[in-house]
């Protein structure tokens, strides 16, 4: 991948308040908003992959409010890897034979070709043990819902039926990102989560 994730890209996008998407302290209230959900459907959660980590906030915030939930966290730039304390991995070819309870894959996808973006979403689904948290830029929000001045552009801009037609055999949609893993047969309400 030819992308740079590095310092410059974390500054303009994430630190900068002129730039920035949005602060710490507001991502903290979309984690907060995952994780109450998935404890409401009874699952307490003991592990978390971050793929695309970042900056790390999913895990600072775990780290703070549920301590005792291991986090994993990856990210593909060597340098950010190094400051962060992330796994330096590519998720087009990551495959860990662990599952954990929650996988975040937070702004990832849209940066891979279509041949990375179904690599990338098998393996999401092999690492997933139960509930998957997905964030992807698709068509529909460019023409709607984004701010181009605060979003990297270099992205592929895929439909929202393309992303939820290679999720489907392997996760049940349940809305706002949150996806459950087929394989944990968690039991749902007909309108918690679709079939």
């Amino acid at each position: 991948m030819s992308l740079r994730f590095d310092e410059a890209y974390y500054r303009r996008f994430y630190e900068d308040p002129s730039t920035r998407i949005y602060t710490q302290q507001r991502h903290a209230k979309l984690v907060s908003g995952v994780v109450s959900l998935i404890e409401w459907f009874g699952v307490e959660l003991e592990s978390v992959l971050d793929v695309g980590a970042g900056l790390g906030w999913w895990g600072q915030w775990f780290a703070r409010h549920r301590s005792k939930v291991q986090v994993r966290s990856t990210e593909l730039e060597p340098d950010i890897c190094a400051k962060y304390g992330h796994e330096q991995a590519d998720l087009t070819t990551l495959r860990l034979s662990q599952h954990f309870d929650l996988v975040v894959c937070q702004g990832v996808l849209p940066y891979l070709d279509d041949a990375g973006v179904e690599k990338a979403i098998a393996n999401l689904a092999a690492m997933s043990g139960q509930f998957l948290y997905l964030e992807a830029i698709t068509k529909e929000d460019f023409a709607s819902a984004i701010d181009a001045e605060r979003t990297d552009l270099r992205v592929t801009l895929r439909t929202a039926a393309s992303y939820r037609r290679l999720l489907k055999p392997h996760f049940r949609e349940i809305g706002a990102g949150l996806y459950t893993a087929r394989r944990a047969d968690l039991p749902f309400y007909a309108l918690e989560a679709q079939r």
